[in-house]
């Protein structure tokens, strides 16, 4: 009995020794201003890169591994200044640091993030040739991110080559990016800025606790309401680069009792004009966040958000128009009784109810489970000029009307349709020219009172509409669901999660917008016209063949109506491993991609294939990954990712031409992706750098084009690039110094390649054809021409001084060149050098591969010096940012000011060709015109000097 009694005191002795003996680093983060505790801030011992989170009260502890002697605790969260803690830890001792504070970053540098993406990334018509990946780099701490997001974005700069469809962008764990493109439709949130600060972001393919992930890394925005800091925010901000005023109202009340806590939002962004002239901007956003705390375990949130927005387009122009009219111009608007009025109009109002509930199950094991529903419209609105009449001659219909182009830049407005003859030009030729050139210059916008001019007078002679606004909509309704688990299986093992569904709904059609003064708008194709004597104009011609001749009126659908039914089911589970030398990880995933469309029009042209179900389109994916970090010591460290993968093709790439028929691509695939990325990472109290190289390919990529051609009579066709490589490496280098508590240095490279690596195949599809059309082998010589998509090399320098006085200011200079302009396919195909003069129209309307047709001057030597891809001239662009806060009470007052392209810049941010002559001898004759080319490459141009200022008071 002594003997036992004994063994217990000794029991418990060692017992106590064992927790007295144990290191351990604790401590707490408040709010420098309200003293209260910040949830879901990220500690760091950086010696070895240990991290954790604070709790809901703002708490953290490290228990396991706890270095000794002098360390640095880096405290950081979005919205808040990082601040680092020199501490000292001594084994077997607890170093407690309660009551750290971080400050709120009153530079407010988000803000120039969410004026770009206003501006620059609501999906552009032009198949993202205007889309950047900003947006998705905004919440990163990383030196070379920032430089991309806040500074390189202007230029449309492409980390890596990439564009947002190879990025994810979650909010509250679900995925936003659009089934239509892949694309996230960043209008569905914007002018949200105050309640976006909670942001988790993985770069790359790296780990990710809420998905699998993609290339260009992985954006959650977590818009939760119990993890607001309680208080408001009231800001005005003034710009002349989107829109040009903002005003937005916030409230957060924190934890409330009985567990409640919510946050509300309202703004309003509004402006005539943006930098280009004619971009009417009108955009109102509703948010609000109420959440229960039912108890340790449980947790409901509701997350409710409305953001309209409503905008005037512009678009790419020729260098001759640019000579003639500068960089704002704009041909889309025009004025109407004394007031602007843009044809182009851009509308989006999807509203997204989220509901998600967080359950602990253990302290150990994470359950999160949500459901989100959107729906509503995408409209963009354009000029219809193809109101006809039906006339009968010889007991047969026909169509008579339609109108030139009311385009103010169409070809045959411009000097040089005037001066491009086949002979030297004439007297007269240059006098017409020159009336042209004048008439542009002096006017050159869109003509709205010729537009009800011709509608009213064809009304009164008892005819249809000429002109009609057409609207294209797409209306969608997607319901997401998805269940996250997060399980702590060991203290250095770590287990993620997610099972996901999403199904979209989505109405495709077009609207009869405006009649400008006419009744009803006859909804047939005024350019339908027979190829064969078998066939019947009056039924080719229908866009409805169930509804012949309808007569559409304002609000009526007509053209094509058509439904895409989608659904994915996917699955991904990751293990991330933790230990003193080595984090690594391992990952996967495997989905399900179903597309089916449903006619609600019978196309005349495709009457067996256009109305009712189409075939289903069905892919199963997956994708593996691997990643780790190897720390030589707390300063050096050595990162790499890599990932094998494949990716069902979007909707938008998988129908050859869905408004008229349900017709699927031919040889769809779903594109493979191998890619693996390395970094050298060094970081101190003084200098932070990484250094990283990655190399990427894509096999059996699949892309579409829209456009009209010069072929036997002219085609609207539809262009079907199939088995596209590519391939994507460089280098990318970040580095800051912390120079002296307030100035930090910094600078920024990228240098890359993105080049297509094979020939992939080409066909055109049309209504202009029985069958599909290629040309000669089939092919487009491709290989080793660049990826359009903004500059592959970009360097930064700058700095920033930060007064402990509470206000900054920073500086950058920001070069950038090869950057490419996005080559026309066609002219690189067999089409190229195939005279369709040669060619009977029967021949070419029946389609099937045309061969045998060359120039007989054909030259490869000058062919190849046609064929040259533009690249375009280098350029600088200098930004200046700045701020300052002041206290008055209990109230914050500041303001946050960016000035972007200081020294007023010219540069063209991207373009593309056209695609109207693409032959040898129209080539030559384009590009050899001594008074410039009719169709020339359009481009992008970037703004001039614009900026942006935010006024702000904190409560």
């Amino acid at each position: 009995m002594k003997k036992s009694f004994l063994l217990f005191l000794f029991g418990i002795a060692f017992s106590f020794s064992s927790f007295a003996q144990q290191t351990i680093v604790k401590g707490s983060v408040l709010d420098g201003t309200t003293g209260e505790p910040i949830p879901d801030v990220t500690i760091t011992i950086e010696e070895t890169e240990q991290n954790t989170k604070t709790n809901s009260r703002g708490e953290f502890s490290f228990t396991e591994n706890v270095p000794l002697g002098e360390q640095v605790l880096k405290v950081e969260k979005v919205g808040y200044v990082t601040k680092r803690y020199p501490i000292i830890v001594n084994e077997g001792q607890t170093v407690d640091i309660s009551g750290m504070t971080l400050d709120f970053d009153s530079s407010d540098k988000k803000d120039l993030f969410i004026i770009s993406i206003s501006d620059d990334n609501l999906n552009s018509e032009d198949d993202g040739l205007t889309d950047n990946i900003s947006g998705l780099l905004q919440a990163s701490r990383d030196v070379f991110l920032n430089a991309a997001a806040f500074d390189f974005s202007a230029t449309f700069f492409r980390p890596r080559g990439l564009d947002n469809a190879n990025g994810k962008v979650l909010i509250n764990g679900i995925e936003m990016n659009k089934q239509f493109n892949g694309r996230p439709q960043w209008g569905n949130w914007g002018g949200l800025n105050d309640v976006q600060r909670n942001q988790e972001f993985s770069m790359g393919i790296s780990a990710n606790d809420y998905t699998f992930g993609d290339l260009a890394g992985t954006n959650n925005i977590i818009m939760r309401a119990s993890k607001y800091r309680r208080g408001g925010r009231i800001s005005y901000a003034s710009a002349n680069r989107s829109y040009q005023g903002r005003v937005m109202a916030s409230y957060s009340s924190g934890l409330l009792e009985g567990g409640w806590s919510y946050s509300v939002l309202g703004s309003r962004r509004f402006g005539e004009n943006g930098y280009v002239d004619g971009t009417l901007y009108d955009a109102n956003s509703f948010f609000v966040a109420v959440e229960k705390q039912i108890n340790d375990k449980h947790s409901l949130n509701f997350t409710g958000i409305y953001a309209q927005n409503r905008r005037g387009r512009s678009t790419a122009i020729t260098e001759e128009v640019f000579r003639l009219k500068g960089r704002q111009y704009n041909p889309f608007w025009g004025d109407l009784n004394g007031e602007q009025r843009n044809s182009r109009m851009r509308e989006i109002n999807e509203p997204i109810l989220m509901l998600n509930h967080y359950w602990d199950v253990t302290s150990k094991v994470k359950l999160n489970t949500n459901i989100a529903y959107q729906f509503g419209k995408i409209g963009n609105t354009r000029i219809d000029n193809g109101g006809t009449r039906r006339v009968t001659f010889n007991g047969e219909d026909t169509y008579i009307g339609g109108a030139r182009n009311t385009d103010p830049t169409y070809y045959q407005n411009l000097p040089s349709y005037f001066l491009n003859t086949d002979d030297a030009p004439t007297a007269n030729d240059f006098e017409l020219a020159y009336l042209a050139q004048q008439a542009f210059i002096n006017d050159g916008q869109f003509n709205w009172n010729d537009i009800y001019r011709a509608n009213i007078n064809s009304t009164a002679r008892g005819h249809n509409a000429i002109y009609a606004l057409q609207e294209d909509r797409i209306d969608d309704q997607q319901l997401s669901a998805n269940i996250l688990l997060d399980a702590e299986l060991a203290e250095n093992i770590k287990l993620n999660g997610a099972i996901n569904y999403r199904n979209l709904k989505s109405e495709n059609f077009a609207e009869v917008k405006d009649l400008f003064g006419a009744n009803g708008y006859l909804d047939v194709d005024f350019f339908a016209e027979e190829t064969d004597p078998s066939q019947n104009l009056s039924n080719l011609a229908q866009s409805d063949v169930r509804n012949p001749n309808r007569l559409a009126g304002e609000g009526d659908r007509y053209k094509y109506n058509y439904e895409i039914d989608a659904n994915i089911i996917s699955a991904f589970a990751q293990a991330q491993f933790k230990y003193n030398k080595i984090d690594f990880y391992l990952a996967g995933n495997v989905s399900s991609t179903d597309y089916q469309r449903n006619g609600l029009f019978q196309n005349g042209y495709f009457a067996d294939n256009s109305f009712g179900k189409s075939e289903k389109a069905e892919f199963t994916n997956f994708g593996v990954k691997v990643g780790g970090t190897y720390k030589f010591s707390g300063k050096h460290l050595f990162d790499f990712n890599a990932a094998y993968l494949t990716k069902a093709p979007s909707i938008r790439n998988t129908f050859e031409n869905a408004r008229q028929n349900n017709e699927l691509i031919n040889e769809l695939n779903s594109e493979v992706i191998t890619t693996i990325d390395a970094s050298y990472i060094y970081r101190s109290p003084i200098i932070k750098a990484r250094i990283t190289g990655f190399y990427t390919t894509f096999e059996d990529g699949t892309d579409i084009g829209f456009y009209f051609t010069e072929g036997s009579s002219g085609a609207f066709v539809q262009e079907v690039l199939t088995n596209i490589d590519r391939r994507h490496v460089g280098g990318e280098l970040g580095i800051e110094a912390q120079v002296t508590p307030t100035i930090k240095l910094k600078g920024a490279a990228s240098v890359g390649q993105y080049i297509f690596t094979n020939n992939p195949n080409l066909y055109l599809s049309g209504d202009d054809f029985e069958n599909d059309l290629t040309y000669g082998d089939g092919t487009v010589a491709l290989e080793n021409y660049h990826i359009a998509g903004g500059p592959e090399r970009a360097f930064q320098i700058g700095f920033e001084y930060r007064d402990p006085d509470f206000w900054n200011i920073g500086v950058t200079a920001n070069h950038f060149s090869n950057a490419y302009v996005d080559v026309n396919n066609l002219k690189r195909s067999g089409r190229f050098n195939t005279n369709l003069d040669l060619i009977p129209e029967d021949t070419y309307r029946e389609g099937g591969n045309i061969s045998g047709y060359s120039f007989n001057d054909y030259d490869p030597i000058v062919a190849r010096e046609l064929l040259k891809q533009e690249q375009f001239e280098d350029y600088m662009l200098v930004n200046i940012i700045g701020g300052k806060s002041w206290k008055v009470g209990d109230y914050f007052l500041g303001f946050f000011a960016t000035i972007n392209n200081v020294f007023n810049q010219e540069y063209r941010t991207g373009g593309f060709e056209q695609a109207r002559r693409v032959d040898y001898r129209s080539q030559i004759q384009e590009q050899t015109n001594e008074n410039g080319p009719v169709f020339g490459n359009r481009y992008f141009y970037g703004n001039g000097t614009t900026y942006y200022l935010n006024l702000y008071v904190r409560f």
